[in-house]
């Protein structure tokens, strides 16, 4: 997949999807073309700690027609929680820290 980027950032026509910081709001966005219509999406980050990002980049493969198979993290932060934002979606994790 190609990758999403925050706002203004790329150079063509784009979807965004907004989601929550603690202190704010930020965005992403994907090239309206970046993902066939009916692929088959794995959403691969180094870390997921909320999970807004991730969930945000599902919203943007979804408006493109497309389908999030899994997200794969190499960290989990579990204690904030971000698998439980992405349910319905499997959630793969190598190192998972329960506490801070």
């Amino acid at each position: 997949m190609k990758s999403t980027r925050k706002p203004g950032k790329l150079p063509y026509e784009t979807h965004r999807a907004s989601y929550e910081l603690e202190y704010g709001t930020d965005a992403l966005e994907i090239h309206i073309d970046a993902i066939r219509n009916h692929a088959r999406v794995v959403i691969a980050d180094d870390l997921i700690a909320t999970g807004g990002t991730a969930v945000a980049a599902t919203e943007l493969v979804s408006k493109l027609g497309a389908t999030v198979v899994e997200c794969a993290f190499v960290i989990e932060l579990a204690f904030l929680k971000g698998r439980e934002r992405l349910k319905p979606h499997t959630v793969f994790s190598i190192l998972q820290y329960d506490s801070e």
